[in-house]
């Protein structure tokens, strides 16, 4: 079958002879694989847990769709994995329409309490929005999102999307390797807060590898969900128990906001990549700085440029760094700061900004252009695909960890941290920055979601999770499968880059005057390594701060599915 992305052979070959052959004993001799693409000829599911996967499966085996399935996968997570999302946290996704034949975007993110206010961090003389606790909650949005998006692409009633998660949450499921250590380690951080002990522990302790782990608690409020619809979660009894909980805790996250609360459709946003359009949401997430820095790296000639090699790593960086600066001064919640979205992803401002680039010093400084870091986030991402050629590519989080750790008494989940995002000093200087505080506005978000058209037509659902690092990755694995050959697998497995240190858009962090910090993921040679080091870069290892990926690409010509699933997480891919 013919490859459908570019095989750039200089590139490939330089890559065999420059880095280890990591996997050069398989008879397919792939450099980084892990394992075979998944490939299937109906409908596949990408997502961090195989239950989730298998739930999404059987969904579009009852006659679902691809957006029943990524439903009921994200209802599963939220149970299956509450370190990283549930239904106290926000949801984006970019959805292939077959009927339309255009790609949908929604922003499913919350708003601030309208209730607090500036003036009340000032008088408790609060200077950054603290990472845990009831201050940095925001309406959850994934729940009207959930219904928003069912009520144009779902095809099963939801009482039956939502309930193979319900009765998982009844009947226990076992708890995997991966979600066990990062559950493990926020049981001694989130403890202290009402609820959580109660409903997020075994005992006083994260459940173990193995495990069987229930919530009977989530399952009635899914139950109440399933039954009620989006009101039962927004102006029931589910949002005065949150109303309740907050008033009785010091917060602020009133009946009031929940009721107020409404997501919103969004034109996705895109760039051509050497012949193929990839697509993210506008702000106020981050998702246009990975078509920055594709429009920087557009300008060098990868097929030349070996993966992996001092110059792919420096001319990433230094992309990176351009972007980010851009991302710090401008990307925030468009009605109270519009960003000047079409001039920042324009080509001709790209190479504005790629003549500040040297191939033989790094930039220590970065101003953002004018066009006329954040702790790691725990995140789900997963995909979807179904018979009739639908394509979902969906991220959904509670920020940091398990979220704030407030979880309201009898629901099962906890509520998002996205609050601490906000910007507290600084906002009465003119201009103000974009992510000051303000009540019933949206914070900047780090979770997005992403998709490649080619020629019109749907060619790859992904995204890859992780805070700062989502951006970074996004052009990753587009660099991986246009410019150096890789298959949906290798271009997850193959190691990565990861830059810290740029001006971020929460104000916490000074500019950036150092250059910053590179971590490379173990398989980059000691040669690329000393040669960065040689240039100014300061290079660091560090274990695991390099995100989570799930893909699925469609053959244009025979409509086959291939599947690719992280292979630093719990997740898998599969398909019928």
């Amino acid at each position: 079958m013919r490859a459908s992305f570019p095989i750039c052979l200089a590139a490939t070959l330089a890559v065999a002879s420059s880095l280890p052959s990591l996997a050069a004993d398989r008879i397919a001799g792939r450099d980084f694989a892990t394992r075979s693409e998944v490939i299937a000829p109906q409908a596949m599911a990408a997502t961090s847990h195989p239950l989730a996967t298998q739930i999404a499966l059987d969904v579009m085996k009852q006659g679902g769709s691809a957006m029943d399935a990524a439903i009921a996968a994200n209802a599963a997570l939220g149970l299956m994995e509450p370190t990283g999302n549930g239904i106290g946290g926000d949801l984006f996704a970019i959805v292939w329409d077959p009927k339309t034949k255009k790609l949908h975007g929604y922003n499913g993110s919350g708003r601030s309490p309208k209730s607090l206010t500036l003036e009340y961090f000032r008088q408790q003389g609060i200077t950054d929005i603290p990472p845990h606790g009831p201050l940095p909650v925001s309406v959850p949005g994934a729940v009207d999102a959930w219904f928003a998006l069912h009520g144009r692409f779902g095809r099963l009633p939801m009482k039956d999307v939502l309930a193979p998660t319900i009765r998982y949450a009844r009947e226990g499921h076992p708890v995997h390797q991966t979600i066990a250590y990062y559950w493990d380690r926020s049981v001694p951080r989130l403890s202290k807060f009402p609820g959580f002990k109660e409903q997020f522990t075994l005992d006083g302790r994260a459940p173990r590898v193995g495990e069987l782990w229930k919530n009977p608690y989530l399952a009635n409020t899914l139950q109440r969900i399933a039954d009620g619809g989006r009101d039962a979660f927004y102006t029931g009894d589910i949002a005065r128990t949150i109303d309740a909980y907050f008033k009785a805790n010091g917060g602020f996250l009133s009946y009031e906001d929940m009721a107020a609360h409404t997501g919103e459709w969004v034109e996705p946003v895109s760039t051509n990549y050497r012949g193929y359009d990839v697509w993210e949401l506008p702000p106020n997430g981050q998702g246009i700085a990975a078509l920055q820095m594709l429009n920087v790296l557009e300008g060098y000639d990868f097929s030349r440029i070996p993966f992996g090699s001092p110059q792919h790593v420096h001319l990433f960086v230094e992309a990176k760094k351009l972007a980010f600066a851009d991302r710090a001064r401008w990307y925030a919640d468009p009605a109270f700061h519009p960003a000047p979205v079409a001039r920042l992803v324009s080509k001709p401002y790209a190479e504005q900004r790629r003549a500040l680039i040297s191939d033989g010093k790094v930039l220590r400084e970065v101003q953002p252009g004018t066009p006329k870091e954040l702790d790691e986030g725990d995140t789900i991402y997963l995909t979807t695909a179904d018979k009739d050629g639908m394509m979902v590519s969906l991220i959904q989080s509670n920020y940091r960890g398990m979220g704030s750790g407030m979880a309201p008494p009898g629901l099962g989940f906890i509520l998002q941290d996205r609050g601490e995002m906000f910007v507290l000093e600084g906002c009465d200087e003119k201009p103000a920055h974009p992510n000051c505080y303000a009540p019933g506005k949206r914070p900047f978000h780090t979770i997005i979601p992403a998709f490649i058209t080619k020629d019109g037509k749907p060619h790859t659902s992904f995204g890859l999770m992780g805070g700062a690092m989502q951006p970074q990755g996004h052009v990753q694995i587009v660099m991986n499968l246009v410019d150096f050959g890789m298959n949906l697998q290798e271009a997850g497995d193959a190691p990565r880059i990861q830059h810290e240190g740029s001006t971020e858009p929460t104000g916490r962090a000074t500019a950036m005057s150092d250059g910053g910090v590179v971590q490379l993921e173990s398989g980059f040679p000691y040669e690329t390594v000393r040669a960065l080091m040689d240039k100014g870069h300061h290079v660091e290892w560090a274990l695991g701060p390099y995100g989570g990926y799930q893909a699925i690409r469609r053959d244009p010509e025979t409509g086959v599915y291939y599947g690719a699933s992280e292979s630093r997480k719990d997740g898998q891919a599969a398909g019928y």
